[in-house]
């Protein structure tokens, strides 16, 4: 199976730069996404997908076809957005307002609400590389294997890290439930 953007990489290679506009507007968002949940701060995060297009663009004849373009360029988004974390030197704090869809009824919605509410607060308790992991995982619903090609882990290594960031998630949970049913 050939990826259909590897034409398109070719005719841009070849001297159709302003092509390369095609593969930004088809990916821009995923790109944008994955910076954001690395880095929770908007305008870092399309800085961070900017550059990383920028520097996708400049070594697109360095591509060597054997993975997807899309994970290729989500591997460059991850680098720089871990970057410009590490430039700044903050805290992974929280995970956008993603986790839970909103119901129609009025009881449902405030059950919703307290479980998002309870899992973000859990998920800020996860160490940095635990919550990539959730955040890719589920909620960008990326596979193992692709994880791992962003990531640079061994597919095996993105399981277990899967798998234990959920325990942990469910450990802080635990913790956070047991502790607000004690003050009803």
């Amino acid at each position: 199976m050939t990826d259909p953007d590897f034409a398109i990489i070719d005719r841009i290679v070849a001297g159709n730069q302003p092509l390369y506009a095609e593969l930004v507007n088809r990916y821009k968002i995923y790109a944008f996404t994955l910076a954001l949940k690395i880095l929770e701060n908007r305008p870092e995060a399309e800085e961070a997908a900017q550059d990383a297009f920028i520097k996708a663009y400049h070594h697109l004849g360095n591509f060597k076809k054997d993975a997807k373009f899309s994970t290729w360029l989500y591997r460059i988004v991850f680098n720089t957005s871990v970057s410009y974390k590490r430039k700044r030197k903050g805290a992974f704090q929280s995970i956008e307002n993603t986790i839970v869809e909103y119901g129609q009824e009025a009881e449902g919605m405030l059950e919703r609400s307290d479980k998002k509410k309870y899992i973000q607060q859990a998920m800020t308790k996860l160490n940095e590389a635990d919550k990539l992991a959730i955040t890719l995982f589920y909620l960008e619903e990326f596979s193992l294997e692709e994880i791992a090609d962003i990531t640079g882990m061994q597919a095996n290594t993105v399981k277990v890290r899967v798998h234990r960031a959920r325990q942990r998630l469910a450990d802080e949970l635990t913790l956070i439930l047991k502790k607000e049913a004690l003050t009803l």
